[in-house]
């Protein structure tokens, strides 16, 4: 079963993906960027769902950028999912590696369908 890896500071977007997608994979969970990194690194999650905005010293997109400048892990799959919505910000997203964008609030079954495409 592959795994996935929700970070979020909100627990009921924690529980929501992890109602949608539970069935289908193995589910992780982190609140911030630091514990994000250390499940990264002692899991080997297949995806990560990344909140742009958690508390702490790391946002999600300094959690990416270390994600993708470490070899064995830059090709884990990365999806931001985030408030910040302006077109610059989905753009800061894309550039600094994320495979996808997705707007809170979002669509759960999206990123279900988003997932099942990419983790073949």
């Amino acid at each position: 079963m592959k795994t996935i890896l929700i970070v979020d500071d909100h627990p009921d977007i924690r529980r929501l993906l992890s109602i949608t997608l539970g069935g289908d994979y193995e589910i992780l969970e982190a609140i911030d960027g630091a514990s994000a990194l250390a499940a990264v690194r002692a899991n080997r999650p297949q995806a990560v769902l990344l909140d742009g905005m958690m508390p702490g010293g790391m946002d999600g997109l300094q959690v990416l950028e270390v994600i993708r400048s470490d070899p064995e892990l830059k090709g884990t799959l990365v999806a931001m999912i985030t408030a910040r919505g302006q077109s610059a910000d989905r753009l800061a997203g894309l550039e600094c590696g994320a495979d996808a964008y997705f707007i809170k609030p979002f669509s759960p079954l999206a990123i279900a369908v988003w997932l099942k495409e990419n983790l073949k």
